[in-house]
């Protein structure tokens, strides 16, 4: 999976996307200038949000804010299944946007989210960590442990309408959360309090997460504007989220090689790929690091999927990620509770 591609199939090849999916892309893209930098006004006037709602959907999901850090802004939005007796799994999900875009309540990833709770029957807690660059490194992965321990601590008190397994919590997201899923997985499973703590982790899902480097991939080269995301853009996001005059091989983006640190807690993991997406060679390199390591990694392959597929359920790929999630919860959730 790691590597190069075939340069003329990469450069003739052009994702097959339905047009209503393009228009989105293309939107998004107008939100970002030629050297990466965003259209703050122009990209805030496009980012819809989506209101917390304790009425349930067509599918009994209903949702609820609550805060995690009244002195950070630190809050997260609930999402919960249909009423059950039986204590359900956990999903931690972390949005994407480089560090410096969405929110939780942004109407994708409520949407997303909301679907995840469906379908995987389980409670989705939506953390809205702080972005950058008025919270560089390390604030978002320091988000992501708050959120973590406020579980660990007052989990049995979220406004959800079904009791919680805390032995199977699974830590997921997209893009940047994908980032923030490993780094925080390291952390807490490298945590002294965490072998006290009622919560497991028992599982973490990367899609397509953002990892990178000063070296140029061939994904890099090859894929670069095919959508809606650039290797322009991908640098800004760093240049945002490192600290000042840090490369892009700190070690929060550069996550591969004989260097990296994977604690020997570190819960099993799924990664997804997309054929189109610019990233794919830098998570091939993180799937390695991984497997060195002697950690349990799934890996899911979309050859057709674009960067943020995920989002867009008229997707069939989308659909099956879900379905990949749901097998993957049901084989690492805790066995006392399954």
């Amino acid at each position: 999976m790691a590597g190069g591609s075939d340069d003329s199939a990469g450069r003739r090849r052009t994702p097959p996307l339905p047009w209503t999916v393009r228009v989105q892309l293309a939107a998004l893209a107008l939100g970002h200038r030629r050297d990466g930098s965003i259209r703050r006004l122009l990209f805030s006037l496009g980012d819809l949000k989506s209101c917390a709602s304790s009425r349930p959907d067509a599918s009994g999901v209903r949702s609820a804010d609550v805060t995690i850090d009244a002195s950070r802004g630190l809050w997260a939005r609930v999402f919960s299944p249909p009423p059950s007796d039986e204590p359900v799994p956990v999903v931690v999900y972390f949005h994407g946007g480089g560090f410096v875009l969405f929110s939780a309540s942004s109407r994708p990833y409520d949407a997303f989210c909301r679907r995840l709770c469906g379908e995987l029957g389980a409670v989705v807690v939506s953390v809205n960590y702080r972005l950058a660059p008025d919270h560089r490194f390390p604030a978002a992965y320091d988000d992501g442990v708050a959120a973590l321990r406020y579980l660990d601590a007052s989990g049995d008190a979220l406004p959800a309408a079904v009791p919680i397994d805390l032995s199977s919590v699974f830590l997921a997201g997209d893009s940047a959360g994908g980032n923030i899923v490993h780094h925080v997985a390291q952390r807490w499973a490298s945590s002294v309090s965490a072998a006290a703590a009622r919560l497991r982790v028992a599982g973490a899902v990367l899609i397509q997460p953002f990892f990178g480097g000063e070296e140029r991939t061939d994904a890099e080269v090859e894929l670069d504007r095919v959508s809606a995301l650039s290797v322009a853009a991908t640098d800004f996001y760093w240049k945002e989220f490192l600290p000042e005059g840090a490369t892009r091989d700190h070690p929060a983006a550069h996550v591969c090689g004989d260097g990296v640190e994977i604690a020997e807690a570190f819960p099993p993991a799924m990664v997804a790929v997309g054929g189109f997406d610019l990233l794919k060679d830098w998570q091939a390199r993180y799937v390695e690091a991984l497997q060195a390591k002697g950690k349990a990694v799934r890996v899911v392959e979309y050859p057709d999927a674009v960067h943020g597929f995920h989002v867009f359920p008229e997707l069939a790929d989308s659909g099956k990620l879900v379905e990949e999630m749901k097998i993957f919860v049901q084989e690492h959730r805790s066995k006392n509770a399954a």
